[in-house]
């Protein structure tokens, strides 16, 4: 009988000795998981095993402490470095229009007078642009200001820019 017992304490240390490979392990599926998640949670897991786990390993400690120190670190990491991961993360991300979404509101000037409703603008940016009247032609000439309300496909839709009120300085 004590002949099976000493071979059951000798498959401990080797187990034992092997213990970096499983830190190593454990950290990668944590990043393989954060890839997957995008929330930072997995990623301090993963740093939590490496510099816990890995890190007291290599140091020498029994593997009692690896698990302490991994998940004292992860612990940590999600509640302190996490949440201002994330907040730098959502403060940059405010909607800003561009391209397409950007143009109504836009300035521009009537290029080809507008026959039948439809004619050409040339947008304050630079871009050229078929363009469709909205409501009634008050009679706009080449030169004239409109402003886009809207894109319709390849056409923007363009209103007369308002003329000053009577008796205000232009």
């Amino acid at each position: 009988m004590s002949a099976v017992a000493d071979e059951g304490a000798s498959v401990l240390p080797d187990l034992t000795q092997y213990l970096w490979i499983a830190w190593l392990v454990l950290a990668l599926v944590f990043v393989i998981i954060e890839l997957v998640t995008l929330e930072f949670t997995f990623l301090m897991l993963a740093a939590g095993t490496l510099i816990g786990g890995l890190g007291v390993n290599l140091l020498g400690g029994p593997w009692w402490l690896q698990v302490a120190a991994a998940a004292v670190i992860s612990a940590l990491l999600l509640f302190t470095i996490r949440p201002l991961l994330l907040w730098a993360l959502h403060r940059s991300s405010a909607l800003h229009p561009t391209n397409v979404d950007a143009l109504p509101g836009l300035g521009a000037r009537v290029m080809v007078p507008f026959v039948e409703g439809a004619g050409s603008v040339r947008l304050d940016n630079g871009e050229t642009w078929t363009a469709r009247l909205v409501g009634v032609d008050p009679g706009l000439v080449v030169g004239s200001r409109v402003i886009v309300t809207a894109v319709r496909g390849a056409t923007v839709e363009v209103a007369p820019e308002s003329a000053p009120a009577e008796g205000s300085p232009a």
